[in-house]
């Protein structure tokens, strides 16, 4: 909150899309660099010291993304707000994600080695990353669609 606090009081703003001077930059990265941190310190520590496993780490995390979901698409609150909740909690949630899959079954993992787990979040992704490409095409489609 520090570095969003101070990069507002500089900058005016903290929207990426304004990430265009050397000054904004290093706010900008500054706050990735907490972000990162800070953030995989809260995945770590929830998932150990809160008890919550890695399971119900990654459920209370992606449960609190789609509450952002839902919010982007019913308010009208700030895109520049919901997009840095966003991304600040993905971090937490891809530290739980990560150690579950690659973390001893007597912890609560999945005990994948690292090559299966970076195989497994790979495929994740394109699979997230295709749906999301198709979805798109298909609203673009219909857009052209309409307008003819």
């Amino acid at each position: 909150m520090g570095s969003f606090f101070t990069w507002y009081k500089f900058q005016g703003n903290i929207s990426t899309g304004n990430v265009t001077t050397p000054g904004t930059e290093m706010f900008y990265w500054i706050t990735i660099m907490f972000s990162q941190t800070l953030g995989t310190a809260l995945g770590d520590w929830t998932a150990d010291e809160a008890g919550f496993g890695y399971a119900g780490s990654a459920v209370l995390f992606g449960g609190m993304l789609m509450a952002i979901v839902a919010t982007y698409y019913l308010t009208r609150v700030s895109r520049t707000l919901l997009f840095w909740a966003a991304f600040i909690l993905t971090r937490p949630l891809g530290a739980v994600v990560g150690d579950f899959l690659d973390k001893p079954l007597s912890k609560g993992g999945l005990e994948l080695s690292r090559y299966s787990a970076s195989f497994t979040l790979l495929a994740a992704i394109a699979v997230l990353v295709l749906i999301s490409t198709i979805k798109y095409r298909r609203q673009a489609t219909a857009e052209l669609d309409i307008e003819q």
